[in-house]
């Protein structure tokens, strides 16, 4: 099985090229989703932001006002590590889950689009990592465009985060969106021809097809052994 690392910053367009590869009938595994799903009310990572932040973070149903932590922790470096440190585990947790699906159904390729792919150190379960790249210019234009936000809170959102130069220098693929859609498209389809080039022996048999083989050859050979005996 092969599983793609995908990543990106914000307003990098890392979420277009995800959807891309979704509509090539590539599965997707959203880190975005699960961190949703773990801080959903009850749940194990809600209780622990909750008892981290207080109650003031919840609205009035309970669930955690999402907008109102994204304030809090954006501008305070330390409550953002705090933040992540507590959901780290239940989102890593979620992922495998996910992945375990995957490969149940038989997926050989599967994409992980995460955020935090390389900060979570989620990029040693993954190869290629394909990083989404812009210049810090138009990244911040397209930012303050996407969310109407001030030019000092948009930098200090992606301050917040991995510089994408630093992301780039550890990619396999690095796909360049400082362009054209039409521009995005042409470098993706490339990179879709890289992703789904035949597995090599070793994905195979971490595939849900290669496990069935192995175990197939030890039943085989333990067969043989006990007829010849």
């Amino acid at each position: 099985m092969r599983i793609v690392g995908l990543t990106g910053g914000i307003a990098s367009g890392k979420s277009t090229v995800s959807n891309l590869f979704k509509a090539h009938g590539i599965p997707i595994v959203d880190a975005d989703i699960v961190a949703r799903n773990v801080l959903k009310k009850g749940t194990g990572g809600w209780k622990k932001v909750v008892a981290a932040f207080g109650e003031d973070i919840l609205l009035e149903n309970g669930e955690v006002d999402r907008a109102k932590l994204g304030q809090i922790v954006f501008s305070d470096p330390g409550r953002r590590q705090l933040l992540n440190r507590l959901l780290a585990p239940f989102i890593s947790r979620g992922i495998l889950m996910e992945v375990l699906k995957l490969w149940i159904k038989g997926c050989s390729i599967i994409v992980l689009d995460v955020p935090l792919l390389f900060e979570a150190k989620m990029d040693k379960w993954t190869k290629p990592i394909v990083v989404v790249w812009v210049d810090p210019k138009t990244q911040l234009q397209r930012l303050m465009i996407r969310d109407g936000s001030m030019e000092e809170d948009a930098k200090s959102r992606i301050n917040a985060q991995m510089s994408l130069d630093l992301k780039r220098s550890q990619a396999d693929i690095v796909i360049d969106n400082t362009g054209s859609l039409e521009a995005l498209h042409e470098q993706f389809q490339k990179v879709l021809t890289q992703i789904t080039r035949p597995l090599t022996w070793t994905e195979f048999m971490l595939s849900r097809k290669g496990a069935f083989l192995t175990l197939f050859s030890i039943f085989v050979g333990v067969a043989i052994c006990k007829r010849s005996s």
